[in-house]
């Protein structure tokens, strides 16, 4: 959607870039402020490569894709320096998909990144990337169509969907060690993108002669944002303590539009405006180590938001409006013993709302508060076995839903989610290793009757896991499954958003110079749905509208080859 967030995605992201991804589970982190309600997700990408690689893959539906990552100093010095690192990585996608309508997608990433350790204190890194995405899309189906014979599972009511939309981005980092032996981070970052995307939800529902396709397009988003992040090791009470501070700000200004389209031609708009949204935030995260067994960590974080909207066709949502959010946390482990670990948390959240809904909404709730708790156990069984478990809460002030083919956001009331998680990671010998994660959730809105209080769309049960062969040289294999539960689409459930059990497999053969490989998705060739709601809709010849369940199939069985070059 093109609204006042921005949009989420990681097509940006060439996989072999990244180093590591660490996982924060809900709202007990300090370093995350917006959306970090259910969690958040860090990614870092590669330093240095340890060998310059080409790589070609090749699978079904016309699918192409071509990757290179070389190291351009080759052991040679830009600035004579001991540590530096310097590579550029491209990739190239190609594929028409498995529907019938072709989807001629086509990406191109660049990514580039420099380090530099200018002397022993200081670390310097700079990185940037763009990339550019163009396709057509079949859209979303009703049901109805597909059991009536009149498409099948993957084809297309208005063929004529698709977008496109490029980002660029730059990040700059110094880090350094300061002389009272803290660490100091400084973070200087731009993004810019823009973006269109044609959809048609609802067919022929408002009208019936050149049907209900809309578009959505940002002209041209930029963003510019700077963090700083100081840690220090020191002692209070002689206990061991380790402080953590951030400040940052973050500013979001862009146009955007929604407006009706006919076969991607736009007809007329509906509404077009400039945004500026501005966060700035500062936290404070103490760790206080009692004892050998037991941490505390109190934490506070403020964030101050500042929101603007100019309607450029008219006077109306014309507006300002800034609000404060304090969210303080705390987090508990305990060392039962060497193999049993204890942990709990407690703490407060938000999710950021779109700048239109902001300026409009009298609710001083524009900015829903999250409060998130858990209480689990990490533990051995030998040496090879750990188990983690546990349960946790999630409340939610306020569910915001988000209407892309009408520009408005719907506040729905507060909810609640209970849950228990329950995962192993299995190290059965040294080169096979085996992992679960079994997920349970209970959610209701808590102000609606019983059985009109289902949450849209949220599951109660899913499950993922699988069987992992390594080795350094030679083979190396996975197989894994995916699982989630057939789940209400809508507050009374009476339109079901369909379970999938999906089961993918990968193996490859290294050699020192080539890797040759294979992969495969939905072995089982299941049929199984991507995005899924429950929508009104009415098709060109019928007298009324229906409500029921639209959806995006999901990819049928697909394999790929690929083989790499080192050097």
């Amino acid at each position: 959607h093109a609204h006042g967030q921005g949009y989420a995605d990681f097509h940006f992201v060439i996989p072999e870039t990244v180093d590591k991804l660490q996982i924060y589970k809900g709202t007990s982190a300090a370093q995350y402020g917006d959306f970090a309600t259910a969690g958040a997700a860090e990614f870092s990408t590669k330093n240095k490569l340890d060998k310059s690689i080409i790589k070609l893959e090749y699978g079904r539906f016309d699918t192409y894709r071509v990757l290179a990552m070389v190291d351009l100093l080759r052991g040679k010095k830009l600035f004579g320096k001991d540590k530096e690192d310097f590579y550029i990585a491209g990739e190239y996608n190609f594929t028409n998909s498995y529907f019938e309508a072709p989807q001629k997608f086509h990406r191109y990433n660049l990514f580039t990144k420099y380090n530099l350790k200018l002397n022993a204190n200081h670390f310097f890194q700079l990185s940037a990337s763009t990339f550019n995405a163009r396709w057509d899309a079949s859209g979303q189906i009703p049901e109805r169509s597909v059991s009536e014979n009149k498409i099948t599972r993957f084809g297309s009511i208005d063929p004529t969907e698709g977008g496109n939309t490029g980002r660029s981005n730059i990040n700059l980092k110094l880090i350094s060690t300061l002389k009272n032996g803290g660490l100091l981070k400084n973070q200087l970052f731009y993004n810019y993108y823009d973006f269109i995307l044609f959809s048609n939800f609802t067919f022929f529902l408002n009208d019936s002669v050149n049907g209900d396709q809309i578009y959505q397009r940002e002209n041209g988003r930029n963003i510019y944002g700077y963090k700083l992040t100081y840690e220090k090791k020191s002692e209070f009470l002689n206990k061991p303590l380790t402080t953590e501070i951030g400040i940052g700000t973050r500013i979001d200004d862009g146009i955007n539009s929604l407006g009706n389209s006919i076969q991607r031609r736009s007809t007329n708009t509906i509404i077009r405006g400039r945004f500026t949204q501005q966060n700035a935030q500062a936290y404070i995260s103490e760790t206080l180590l009692l004892n050998d067994r037991f941490s505390i960590n109190p934490s506070l974080r403020l964030d101050y938001f500042d929101f603007k909207y100019k309607n450029l066709e008219s006077d109306s949502l014309n507006g300002r409006k800034q609000i404060p959010k304090l969210s303080p946390k705390l987090n508990l482990t305990y060392e039962l013993n060497k193999k049993v670990q204890l942990f709990g948390y407690v703490g407060n959240g938000f999710h950021s709302n779109d700048v239109r809904s902001v300026v409009q909404n009298t609710n001083e709730r524009s900015l829903p508060t999250a409060l998130g708790y858990e209480l689990g156990s990490t533990f051995k069984l030998g040496q090879r076995l750990i188990i983690h478990a546990a349960l946790w809460g999630l409340d939610l002030e306020n569910e915001l839903v988000y209407v892309g083919d009408e520009a408005i956001v719907e506040i729905t009331g507060a909810t609640r989610r209970l849950g228990t998680d329950l995962a192993f990671r299995w190290q059965l010998n040294d080169h096979l290793f085996l992992d679960a994660d079994f997920n349970y959730n209970y959610g209701r809105y808590k102000n609606l009757p019983k059985n009109e209080n289902y949450i849209p769309l949220a599951p109660r049960i899913t499950s993922i896991g699988g069987l992992t062969y390594k080795s350094e040289l030679g083979l190396n294999a996975s197989l894994r499954y995916r699982y989630i539960d057939t789940r209400p689409a809508n507050e009374n459930n009476s339109v079901q958003a369909k379970g999938y059990f999906l089961l993918d497999a990968v193996a490859n053969y290294t050699w020192s110079k080539f890797q040759i490989g294979v992969s495969a998705e939905n072995l089982l060739n299941a049929l199984w749905n991507e995005a899924q709601f429950d929508t009104e809709s009415r098709l060109r010849f019928e007298s009324k509208a229906v409500s029921e369940l639209h959806y995006t199939p999901g990819t049928p069985f697909f394999i790929k080859g690929n083989i790499s070059f080192f050097f």
